[in-house]
């Protein structure tokens, strides 16, 4: 048994910002992806996944069992799967920022759930939430808390526009071009990150009234900001209101940015080769790049791994 591909995202914009009400933007990345599968001779990593999608074949019982209106899935069929040895096998980095444990929720719910919302059919705004939410609920159990989101882009496949809360759509972006200069990169830190202790400082944070001005004054207005110019297809001011939300990151979000790349922030903003900001939650995994001229960005940053996610 094989199943069907699903692939990694990449959260552009609104890392944080969406907790609170910014715009958010949501590419699938496929470079990296993964699948269910079932295999005669499983290796180490497989019979881990096994015994992972054991605990959570439980919760997701457990879930339905809790909110039967939500959703249901075929459990017997995913269960017996399980005794057969079946696992997730995947290229996607784990405690990246690039959606692991999405691409694993999508992958569960397009095989075992009742019922499903597929994406052949008409995405209403209402089905759009719908997904969200059942997404958000499945993925509690790798996070403790979720936006739902890292699944419903693996699921769906497209570029998906949050502009709050409660208002999600599919959109399209700008084409690539792969002679342009400009570029959006990965920049790999080298160290796994950990998406639930981030959240938590996060959370923290957000107890200091100064905290919360910044979050609105700056960090917000300026993710905003930087959806509309790259939907727009706006580079001019996306790279301004990108150097203005660097800095807010570097000033405000600095337990995000592992400690030996403060440095490295610091340098792009001063020499305009780059900028940098958070990957998902920070604390490790990558750091998302964005740069004018790939080249310079690339020469400047040769002592470090680069992928290059987006020309234009």
């Amino acid at each position: 048994m094989k199943g069907p591909l699903f692939y990694s995202k990449i959260l552009l914009f609104g890392e944080y910002g969406i907790i609170k009400d910014s715009k958010g933007l949501s590419i699938p990345y496929n470079f990296y992806n993964g699948a269910l599968k079932i295999e005669d001779n499983p290796s180490h990593e497989a019979q881990q996944s096994n015994a992972s999608l054991q605990k959570f074949a439980d919760y997701l019982k457990q879930l339905q069992q809790e909110q039967p209106e939500l959703v249901q899935f075929q459990i017997e069929a995913l269960q017996a799967d399980i005794a057969a040895g079946m696992y997730f096998d995947s290229s996607i980095p784990q405690g990246y920022g690039v959606g692991s444990s999405g691409a694993l929720v999508a992958a569960i719910y397009d095989k075992y759930a009742k019922e499903k919302i597929t994406v052949l059919e008409n995405l209403t705004r209402e089905k759009l939430l719908q997904l969200k939410t059942i997404f958000s609920q499945m993925e509690s159990f790798f996070h403790g808390k979720s936006s739902g989101l890292d699944p419903l882009n693996s699921y769906l496949s497209i570029p998906i526009l949050i502009n709050s809360k409660d208002h999600i759509e599919a959109t399209g972006i700008p084409s690539q071009s792969t002679e342009g200069k400009g570029a959006v990169f990965l920049l790999d830190s080298g160290i796994v990150g950990e998406t639930a202790p981030m959240v938590n400082i996060f959370m923290e944070s957000l107890k200091d009234q100064g905290f919360r001005k910044m979050l609105k004054n700056q960090f917000v207005k300026y993710t905003d900001a930087c959806v509309e110019n790259f939907l727009g297809g706006d580079f001019k001011s996306l790279f301004t209101n990108t150097k203005k939300l660097s800095n807010v990151v570097l000033d405000h979000f600095k337990p995000m940015i592992p400690e030996e790349f403060h440095g490295v922030w610091r340098k792009g903003l001063e020499t305009d080769d780059y900028y940098l900001k958070l990957c998902g939650s920070g604390g490790g995994g990558y750091i998302l790049g964005f740069t004018q001229d790939l080249e310079k960005a690339q020469q400047s940053l040769k002592d470090y791994k680069i992928e290059v996610v987006y020309q234009f």
